[in-house]
């Protein structure tokens, strides 16, 4: 008898982990019927969509997000209590929207597996208990989270970080700066601003700013901008500056990380991607005042990119908040780039991180954990 999944991804992240899932069940042989909450990634793979991605938003604390988010949770309780009936509910990421879903799909008897979970780890620890109250087994991408979870008594298994099996080989410098109209005899500087739309208003005119600045100390520089293929383009555009004449690149961002020689980063995933090709780079964050002191009362820990996490020391600078100034990470790209001993102690780091993180192909792990459970 065929059994019943159904994932639920909040973000494009989550829906590209979530899409390999289900490609990986898929090569194993495994009978199984799949819905979700996804984007095109996982309606790709053959996944009926109960809703799609790009009407959530995963940001924010205004009423109406709220609202859509209740509305959302209504339906589809509703609708896998009465109508879908899966024999197991994977959530991806997503954390605020997940655990309140698990809570009531606890409560009918559904099993519940939570891949990627939230990262109780760097803040707000008390969700560690709710996941021990409504999670069946947490699926690790960290290799110090098992130790965490096993202490207070939860079911997880280590799956390794999906970064390592899904990350794209570095692409070809020359053939990529030929494509894009770079000079190959010049260093280029990639500036990430993020992929949501409060972090480019936030980043976006210090992130130009810092370019002009060097631009003007080092005129053999050059630099381009990295447009998130989640955003829309009269999104992006509108926090761009005309006069700076940043060349803009879309939708190839793990190249773009491949071949710069310095990265100007928003905090995030990009960072651990970055840390994998060993590209030097800088973290600068700030975001409104009201969530950044929310912030500040629910860390555990003072390190925000994750690779300075990972190896519990600070490899990367991070830049947060009022310090988050052009001048200050002009002069921190400068020694990344000019300084040849700071530069080699950041490559020779970050080769430390990725031989810290698991070779296992995650999804692949996730995918037979879910067929055995499903197999019972």
């Amino acid at each position: 008898m065929t059994k019943k999944i159904f994932i639920i991804s909040g973000e494009y992240s989550g829906n590209i982990h979530a899409s390999n899932v289900v490609k990986e069940l898929h090569n194993i042989g495994s009978d199984v019927e799949i819905e979700g909450i996804g984007g095109d990634d996982l309606s790709s793979c053959g996944v009926k969509l109960f809703e799609h991605i790009k009407n959530l938003s995963s940001v924010g604390i205004s009423p109406q997000i709220l609202i859509k988010h209740i509305k959302l949770g209504k339906a589809l309780i509703k609708y896998l209590k009465e109508d879908f009936k899966p024999d197991l509910v994977l959530l991806i990421d997503y954390g605020g929207f997940n655990l309140t879903i698990a809570k009531y799909l606890k409560e009918i008897g559904t099993k519940i597996y939570y891949y990627i979970p939230p990262q109780v780890w760097a803040s707000r620890k008390y969700r560690i208990k709710r996941i021990k109250k409504y999670v069946d087994k947490v699926l690790c991408i960290f290799p110090f989270e098992p130790k965490l979870y096993s202490s207070y008594g939860i079911e997880n298994h280590y799956c390794g970080h999906p970064l390592i099996s899904q990350l794209p080989s570095p692409a070809g410098r020359i053939s990529f700066f030929k494509a894009h109209g770079f000079d190959t005899e010049r260093k280029l500087i990639s500036i990430f601003p993020g992929s949501r739309e409060f972090e480019l208003r936030n980043l976006m005119p210090v992130f130009i700013n810092t370019a002009k600045i060097l631009q003007k100390r080092h005129p053999e520089l050059q630099f381009c901008i990295s447009h998130a293929p989640n955003l829309q383009d009269e999104v992006f555009d509108k926090y761009l500056d005309s006069s700076s004449n940043l060349k803009i690149i879309k939708g190839e961002n793990q190249a773009l990380l491949s071949v710069s020689d310095a990265l100007i980063l928003a905090s995030g995933t990009v960072a651990l991607e970055a840390c994998l090709y060993k590209t030097p780079m800088i973290i600068a964050y700030r975001g409104p005042k009201i969530l950044y002191w929310i912030y500040l009362l629910v860390r555990c820990i003072k390190r925000v990119s994750l690779p300075n996490i990972i190896a519990d020391k600070s490899i990367i600078p991070e830049i947060i908040e009022d310090d988050v100034k052009p001048e200050i990470i002009a002069d921190e790209i400068e020694k990344i780039l000019y300084d040849e001993n700071a530069r080699k102690n950041m490559v020779d780091e970050l080769s430390k991180v990725k031989n810290l993180l698991s070779s296992k192909n995650s999804a692949l792990e996730v995918a037979k954990i879910i067929d055995t459970e499903l197999s019972l």
